[in-house]
């Protein structure tokens, strides 16, 4: 492990995403994965698209109290939205929903927010990261063929950037890539070092 500082934390990435296990992982923390914690996410009247995924990020922490309250464990929590014309597009409820979700996303640019906390029982710190993601318009085809073989009901936006639509439907990315895949590693490591 490079971080020298976190040998003294038993880190759990309470997360169910195998994309954000796996990005960990490869960043070279060791963690165990905390799993099973139902957290509504209901987000107040009025807030602003900006502050959601922080927000969510938040009430997963708060839901692993029991845990990052005791001596020598550290909780990391996440959560990513997809934002475009100032509403948060979730993930999909069905196929249509799926189809929908992006043929609002085709042409167009769209912002995915990933909101994180990191937290001891002695201290927390809590970011949000936004990238901008600009995919070419996608046909009809191209968007049946996506859904049909990868299955997106699980990510937010019905897409993953490191999937057959990303590869082929996205013209550029401005921000962080993984961020997009749902965890800013660069970011969160940069924070661990200060932790």
């Amino acid at each position: 492990m490079i971080l020298q500082n976190l040998e003294k934390y038993h880190i759990t990435l309470a997360s169910g995403s195998p994309r954000r296990h796996d990005l960990l992982h490869k960043a070279g923390i060791n963690f165990e994965v905390g799993r099973g914690r139902d957290v509504p996410e209901e987000v107040p009247p009025g807030m602003h698209i900006d502050e959601v995924a922080l927000y969510l990020a938040r009430l997963k922490a708060d839901a692993w109290r029991d845990i990052w309250q005791q001596p020598g464990q550290l909780v990391i929590t996440a959560d990513t939205i997809v934002a475009i014309d100032n509403r948060v597009i979730g993930k999909p409820e069905d196929r249509n929903h799926a189809v929908k979700m992006l043929e609002s996303l085709s042409g167009r640019s769209h912002r995915v927010i990933t909101g994180v906390v990191v937290r001891s029982a002695e201290k927390e710190t809590a970011f949000s990261d936004i990238t901008t993601v600009h995919f070419k318009p996608l046909g009809e085809e191209q968007i049946q063929y996506y859904i049909d073989r990868f299955e997106p009901f699980d990510k937010a936006g019905s897409y993953g950037i490191q999937e057959w639509i990303g590869i082929v439907g996205i013209e550029r990315i401005d921000g962080s890539y993984f961020n997009v895949m749902g965890l800013p590693v660069s970011r969160l490591m940069d924070e661990l070092e200060k932790f």
